[in-house]
């Protein structure tokens, strides 16, 4: 998923050669290493409206909110638990901005079955940022060290501040580029906050 997330960002930002091995590390045929949970399929293609985006970005949130929030039951480090806790905090910022510019697009609130009435009967119930499976990421994670935690945590947050990027390139309306480009920021700031903690 690393390098998958990696060749979208080279090529939103004009790499037109650049490839991710389909399968990963699990594809190579030489000695194997078992790595993290593999990502889904990429549900950007599904919306097309900018109220479809921001449904599929609330989504999204909600299902990284859920997985950092029961995360942190399974590890130790309390410099990591502070800091999930605060991804939880943000993730909630997230949703409630992206609840406000869909009210701002449409002139309402969102209904009472949003955000999936927006999506086709194929939008994501148990996937979080990066199209992982919240259920597959929550068991890849027991006993797993802090190491090999952030570098997933990492993973989910380089797609979606790839995920923003494109989104904040989709929308036309100038207050709609703003909220994403401002989510995409703060993916970066997460970004950053995990690698400090990973050196």
């Amino acid at each position: 998923m690393r390098s998958r997330a990696a060749a979208s960002i080279l090529q939103t930002a004009g790499f037109a050669t650049a490839r991710s091995m389909l399968g990963g590390i699990r594809a190579w045929e030489g000695l194997t290493a078992p790595g993290q949970p593999e990502a889904g399929m990429a549900f950007f293609t599904m919306a097309a409206r900018a109220e479809e985006l921001i449904a599929l970005a609330w989504l999204l949130e909600e299902g990284s909110r859920r997985f950092y929030e029961e995360a942190q039951r399974s590890l130790a480090d309390s410099g990591v638990q502070k800091l999930l806790s605060g991804l939880v905090s943000a993730e909630e910022h997230h949703k409630a901005s992206l609840e406000k510019l869909y009210q701002t697009l449409t002139g309402s609130l969102p209904g009472k079955g949003f955000p999936s009435s927006l999506l086709s009967d194929a939008a994501p119930g148990d996937y979080m940022e990066g199209g992982v499976r919240v259920s597959e990421a929550l068991e890849w994670v027991k006993g797993k060290n802090t190491s090999e935690f952030l570098e997933l945590a990492m993973s989910l947050e380089t797609s979606s501040y790839d995920l923003y990027i494109k989104m904040e390139r989709r929308v036309e309306a100038e207050n709609s580029k703003k909220v994403f480009s401002l989510l995409a920021n703060e993916e970066e700031r997460h970004l950053e906050s995990l690698a400090a903690l990973l050196r």
